[in-house]
């Protein structure tokens, strides 16, 4: 991990915009980085045709004096579950290995229109299916601070690239704790914002009440700029929200004053010792920054894996339909009819992953087992959101452990999946809940990153990204 840190995303871009850097030079910077660090395992697909494209084109406009866009000349990398032109999008799955996409996600569009080139595809778990970037169809990505553990998922080739210094920010989704588990593994910031206020238009599908687009960055000012730009209303995703009217990046929020909750279970049983000591040393930092600190019970949280587990693979199952090998992606030629058409080309082009979530999703939606399960699920699901609510009418933001341990080691889980949801034991409740949350570096357990979760109200999300700043300064 010697590269060089890039400078801050506005110091890039103004550097671009004022000519005393270009765009082309800042690609080929990327562009070299990511030949360096190949041994990673991070990156699937390199875009370096398209990227010099933009960046001589955006080059070209500054010289004639055109306005360039906030983000101007920013290199970044993209999970390759989202829609881009310049190669294929393969959500790290076979069934998708020949697809090129026909448009670009909105999240791209938005990047792209203020100046930013996607320079590189990430590698992630299958279809976004999984907690340490283990279930790729392609490769395992190793954790940039000891290649023999894994850097968490399903972003973890995102994070690992922004931990190696190859581009400024990646983008990343979390549909259980898919960017802030791994951004705690790699140390990097991993935001999550509020469900809807990121269009998830043109991203592959993994669970669509849960699913949510966003950063991960080497600091909180990162990602609030990442998000200004990405955030807002989409007429191609009807879920979307409005985004608020004052930018992201306008951090007038203190925490002096601010009451914080320490969510009781997710400081008990089943957190390393030394993770907790860490957890509570930077939540006495918070304390001596002038937060009143309080400790808050959400008692339904303990059965929050268990809903998640129902409701995701059953969202899963339902979209994961599509891929049937006869309009995209994978077709199995040896087929005598259509319906061994359909079984040969999932056979062939789904993980072992992939299809355990099918199936369980298709159990628990099947007749005389939907009540039972998912109707259930649905309902403390209900009560979860309640207890959030209930809980931030008497505080202005809750904290505990993104994870409960350090990266773990590659292989520690693989044929045990239960270990393996274990692992978002402490991020699923916010996706199940729509509320925005961040992780944030906050120290070390064996020579190996942990992170400071740091959760807000729903549409609170400048608020959560000021104190996130603030917080990361003092952890320094």
């Amino acid at each position: 991990m010697t590269t060089k840190a890039w400078d801050s995303i506005e110091t890039i871009a103004e550097a671009v915009a004022s000519g005393h850097v270009s765009a082309t030079s800042n690609v080929q910077e990327a562009l070299a980085r990511l030949k360096e660090h190949e041994d990673s395992k991070a990156i699937i697909e390199i875009y370096r045709d398209r990227a010099l494209e933009r960046a001589k084109a955006i080059d070209a406009d500054i010289k004639q004096g055109k306005p360039a866009g906030r983000l101007a000349g920013v290199p970044f990398i993209a999970k390759d579950n989202f829609l881009t032109f310049g190669g294929k999008t393969t959500a790290a799955s076979n069934i998708l290995k020949p697809f090129e996409a026909p448009y670009q996600a909105t999240a791209i569009e938005r990047l792209e229109a203020e100046g930013a080139i996607c320079v590189a595809k990430a590698n992630l778990d299958a279809f976004a299916h999984g907690s340490s970037t283990e279930n790729s169809d392609f490769m395992v990505t190793k954790n940039p601070h000891d290649p023999t553990r894994v850097p968490g998922g399903s972003s973890g080739g995102s994070a690992t690239a922004v931990a190696l210094n190859i581009a400024p920010f990646a983008l990343g989704t979390d549909t259980g704790g898919s960017i802030r588990q791994p951004a705690s593994y790699c140390g990097v910031v991993g935001y999550k914002p509020t469900y809807g206020l990121v269009s998830r238009s043109g991203v592959v599908a993994m669970a669509s009440s849960t699913d949510v687009i966003g950063p991960i960055t080497r600091s909180a000012k990162d990602a609030a700029i990442v998000l200004d730009v990405m955030s807002g209303r989409d007429q191609f995703d009807s879920t979307t929200v409005d985004r608020d009217h004052t930018p992201y990046t306008q951090f007038d929020e203190s925490l002096k004053g601010k009451k914080v909750g320490v969510i009781k279970e997710y400081m008990g049983e089943g957190v390393d010792e030394h993770v907790r000591a860490r957890i509570e040393s930077a939540i006495q930092s918070m304390q001596q920054a002038g937060a009143e600190i309080v400790e808050v019970s959400l008692p339904s949280l303990p059965l929050a894996l268990a809903c998640y587990y129902i409701i995701c693979p059953a969202e899963v199952s339902s979209n994961l339909s599509r891929y049937d090998g006869q309009r995209y992606g994978y077709s199995d030629k040896n087929a005598k009819d259509l319906d061994e058409s359909y079984d040969l080309s999932r056979e062939v082009g789904f993980g072992r992953e992939a299809k355990r979530r099918i199936m369980i999703g298709t159990y628990v939606l099947s007749s005389g087992y939907y009540d039972a399960y998912y109707k259930k699920a649905q309902t403390v699901r209900t009560k979860i959101i309640e207890e959030f609510a209930q809980a931030f009418k008497k505080v202005d933001l809750l904290v505990g452990p993104t994870a409960p341990t350090p990266a773990f080691q590659i292989g520690a889980h693989t044929d045990d999946p239960l270990q393996m949801y274990l692992s978002d034991i402490m991020t699923v409740a916010v996706n199940l809940a729509g509320v925005p949350a961040v992780s944030i570096p906050a120290g070390r357990v064996n020579n190996l990153p942990i992170g400071l979760q740091i959760i807000a109200p729903q549409h609170h999300d400048r608020l959560l990204l000021s104190i996130a700043n603030q917080t990361e300064r003092i952890l320094e």
